[in-house]
């Protein structure tokens, strides 16, 4: 018996070997994804190893565990420059301490300094060296060239953390980590790695040294923020961008003025799904291996200004930029010239931080305008209303002003923003071929639908349905998982489609 087992297990490894091997190899055509089978079954050993060191004895182990875990994982979803990592955290660590230690004023000044060039500059290398070259060539006629700079995944996001934390400490708001080897749980802690959210150190690093204990509604939260954000990526915002919104906005003069306006409708769904379906599983992993973190997206699209939709889209970054950047400059502080004038600046290095494109300058741009604005008139004209009627005009302002934007954030290029826009111009009151499109895109139109209806559906019924989802016993619960799992592989056109947040 034991010789025909040997005769057949050289041939049964051959024969798997490609696959066992895929799971740990880095394909760039197939990254690693939350939204992907292989990563369900990759987190479930992983958990399963991780709730076993739960005891405060296993606490060091358990730490080093969860970086390793971090790297690979990094790894498998954009491959060798997991080193930035390390280099980031090490040296950001180091400084730091040496920062907080420090009593002389200027001698701290420079230290802090030193760490937010050092990260920028990093951050600067990968994203924005071929954006500067090219604009240098296009002014001086050169050809000047650095070769393709391959951008790392969320390297924006864990450049800004490593700033917040040297910032809070130079701003004596908290203590350094514990160790060098805390702080690097902090920053390669891999469900926020990748596309955020933002955390704070100082609301993180307490929570490391807490006992890991999940409580039934806890775990059920958890679980229900993942189905959803599963739900809102992979089959609302993956199907109307691969089969409807991607084609609108490839050649917008191919297709109706009709259908350019709703491929800008699908796309302001497609964005907040993709974004917040992400931000949503992130935060729910986060939650089963015991650590808390804010909501990053609070229906966005029923706010009734475009200060208000900046205190609930991305609110990590946004009151990242508040807090950092914002406040850094003066604020409100310095006059209402002043105000204005860094409002606007804020929003355009945060647009600018977004992608290294003058369409995304732009994005920024408007967004810092529209904010400049509506603090001017404010003054004389409310904000916000609790009647029905007035609150509803301020929705539809806001959500087609931010609607607006997102083509200069979508489109290729100006061109294509300016063929979507124009397009869009011509738009003539036909109920018949309106009919008649919404017809051809049926499953689409539906999807939107769905999507729009889920958005803006009252909070107080949304809260029923997570808790109606935490009272459920356990197969309940898993029914409703292995649903959601079908109706992604229905919905799904192609393999598991990356977040839009990677490429930032």
């Amino acid at each position: 018996m034991s010789t025909l087992f040997s005769f057949y297990l050289p041939d049964l490894i051959s024969q798997y070997w490609p696959t066992i091997e895929s799971w740990f190899v880095f394909d760039p055509k197939h990254p690693l994804l939350f939204n992907s089978a292989l990563f369900l079954g990759i987190f479930a050993v992983f958990y399963t190893i991780y709730v076993s060191l739960k005891n405060a004895k296993h606490e060091t182990f358990r730490n080093i565990y969860v970086i390793l875990f971090s790297l690979f994982f990094y790894y498998k979803a954009g491959g060798n420059y997991y080193i930035l990592i390390l280099v980031c955290a090490l040296v950001t660590d180091f400084l730091a301490r040496i920062m907080y230690k420090e009593e002389n004023q200027r001698k701290r000044k420079l230290w802090l300094a030193l760490i937010i060039i050092g990260n920028l500059a990093m951050l600067s290398y990968y994203k924005y060296t071929g954006f500067l070259v090219e604009n240098i060539n296009a002014i001086f006629n050169g050809d000047i060239s650095f070769g393709n700079i391959a951008l790392p995944i969320g390297i924006s996001f864990f450049v800004f953390e490593a700033i917040s934390y040297a910032v809070d400490l130079y701003r004596r708001e908290m203590q350094p980590a514990k160790s060098t080897l805390d702080f690097c749980f902090y920053i390669a802690f891999f469900p926020k790695l990748v596309a955020g959210p933002i955390i704070r150190a100082k609301d993180f690093l307490p929570q490391m040294h807490k006992k890991l204990q999940l409580t039934k509604q806890e775990a059920g939260a958890a679980i229900f923020l993942i189905v959803i954000g599963l739900i809102k990526k992979a089959v609302i915002s993956d199907y109307i961008s691969t089969n409807f919104v991607d084609r609108i906005f490839d050649s917008p003069l191919s297709y109706t003025s009709f259908e350019n306006l709703m491929a800008v409708y699908g796309y302001t769904l497609q964005i907040f799904c993709d974004f917040s379906g992400y931000s949503d599983m992130a935060i729910g992993l986060s939650l089963l291996m015991g650590f808390k973190i804010p909501p990053n997206f609070l229906t966005p699209y029923k706010s009734q200004s475009i200060t208000e939709f900046w205190r609930r889209w991305h609110i990590s970054l946004s009151s990242w930029l508040r807090d950092y950047l914002y406040i850094s400059m003066g604020g409100n502080r310095k006059g209402k010239v002043r105000t204005y004038f860094n409002l606007f600046m804020t929003m355009l290095i945060g647009g600018l931080w977004h992608g290294a494109s003058w369409k995304f300058v732009v994005w920024g741009g408007l967004h810092g305008i529209l904010l400049a604005i509506e603090r001017y008139i404010k003054q004389w004209v409310p904000l916000s209303s609790d009647k029905f009627f007035p609150r509803l005009f301020r929705i539809l302002i806001t959500f087609h002003l931010v609607a607006f934007c997102w083509i200069f954030f979508r489109a290729k290029d100006f061109g294509m923003a300016s063929d979507v826009i124009s397009k869009i111009g011509d738009l003539n009151f036909d109920l018949n071929a309106w009919a008649t499109v919404i017809s051809s895109y049926r499953n689409v139109f539906i999807m939107i639908a769905i999507g729009y209806i889920m958005h803006f559906l009252p909070e107080k019924f949304v809260d029923r349905v997570r808790n109606g989802f935490i009272a459920l016993p356990l197969v309940g619960k898993a029914v409703i998982m292995g649903f959601s799992f079908w109706l992604v592989y229905a919905t799904m056109s192609s393999g598991p489609q990356p977040f839009i947040y990677f490429q930032f």
